[in-house]
């Protein structure tokens, strides 16, 4: 069974997307391709990573303007098909609306707060409080314009589920495995902590992407998640 993991292709060229997509596919339930690669490659490289492997794509653009241009872009990515296309929350529930009435057959997901912020670099741009209030304030905006996921880090997974219900996929970035290398995440947690605490599909991206052998990494992780009785039957 596919693990629920969505394994981030954040490769250098289209050739090494492809070879880690190959790689993973057989043990995952989805691959994320991410801003900087679809810049580069454009819809060619969803082509690429997706092929014929069956798992779902979820398309990490973070589209971030007013209500207008975020649906025209929406809607020219739709036709990608992919499960899931990133908006952020914070900009506002009518451009949330938009995104999600312009592509109706994908699952919008808003990104609350970034895993790589922290309460101190929260303060900076004026977002005052604990994150978990203002991942919390967001969402309600989010789910009530209409988004059918939501991106929030491990720590705010188990409020949220009590929040918005089961219906709401929750997606969790800032899971890294026990012992690996934190980076450039502030709130993470293991991918067993997170799917205990109601996460529906974890981001892992390095841990596996990098590991000597992708597939191999993979597999380890979702056999992990088996054992630890987390992943959905």
């Amino acid at each position: 069974m596919a693990a629920p993991i969505a394994v981030a292709i954040d490769a250098p060229d289209i050739e090494t997307a492809a070879r880690w997509a190959a790689a993973v596919a057989p043990h995952v339930s989805t691959l994320k391709v991410g801003l900087e690669l679809y810049l580069r490659y454009g819809p060619e490289v969803v082509e690429t990573v997706r092929g014929a492997r069956g798992v779902e794509l979820f398309l990490d653009l973070k589209l971030h303007d007013i209500p207008a241009t975020v649906a025209g872009a929406a809607r020219a990515v739709a036709r990608l098909g992919p499960a899931f296309l990133t908006v952020h929350a914070s900009g506002g529930a009518d451009m949330i609306r938009a995104a999600v009435e312009a592509a109706p057959d994908t699952r919008i997901a808003a990104v609350t707060v970034l895993t790589s912020l922290d309460e101190a670099a929260l303060d900076t741009v004026g977002v005052r409080g604990p994150a978990s209030d203002a991942v919390r304030r967001l969402a309600v905006l989010a789910v009530g314009a209409g988004a059918r996921a939501l991106v929030c880090s491990p720590h705010e997974v188990a409020a949220l589920r009590s929040e918005v219900g089961p219906e709401v996929t929750l997606i969790t970035p800032g899971v890294r495995p026990a012992g690996a290398d934190q980076g450039d995440q502030a709130r993470v947690a293991t991918p067993e902590a997170a799917l205990a605490a109601g996460a529906d599909l974890l981001v892992i991206g390095r841990p596996i992407t990098r590991a000597p052998d992708p597939g191999a990494a993979a597999a380890a992780l979702g056999a992990a998640l088996r054992r630890a009785g987390a992943s959905p039957s």
